[in-house]
C-alpha cells in the first residue's frame, strides 16, 4: 500500500476516445489554448471521416485511466466522446491481447 492508500501500483494504459463530431477549426483553436490535452498524455489525431484522442494515463485499473481522460473534457465544451475503443495496438500494450479478447486467426 502506497502513501496515499493505494493497494494496486499504478501501471500505463492506452485507449482512444472517439469523437462524436470532426473537429471543427474553432474546437482546434479551443484546444491550443487548454493546458490540460498538451501533457502528452492525450493527443488529436483527425482523418477526413472523424476525430479521436490516442490515450495513455498511469492509472490503477483501466476505468480509472478512462475516467481520467474523460474529466478533460469538462473544459472543451461542446465536444462529446461517443467511444472508448482499444485497438489491437492498445489490447497489446495493454497485456489484453488474448483468446478470449481478441480471435484468434483460423
Amino acid at each position: 500500500m502506497d502513501s496515499s492508500g493505494n493497494t494496486a501500483p499504478a501501471r500505463n494504459w492506452y485507449f482512444n476516445l472517439v469523437l462524436q463530431d470532426i473537429i471543427t477549426e474553432e474546437h482546434s483553436d479551443a484546444l491550443a489554448e487548454l493546458a490540460s490535452f498538451h501533457d502528452g498524455r492525450i493527443s488529436l489525431v483527425e482523418s477526413p471521416e472523424r476525430s479521436w484522442f490516442t490515450c495513455s494515463f498511469a492509472a490503477e485499473t483501466l476505468t480509472q485511466a478512462i475516467a481520467d481522460a474523460l474529466a478533460r473534457f469538462k473544459d472543451f465544451p461542446g465536444v462529446l466522446v461517443q467511444s472508448v475503443e482499444l485497438d489491437p495496438i492498445s489490447l497489446e500494450y495493454n497485456d489484453m491481447n488474448t483468446p478470449a479478447v481478441v480471435r484468434l486467426p483460423d
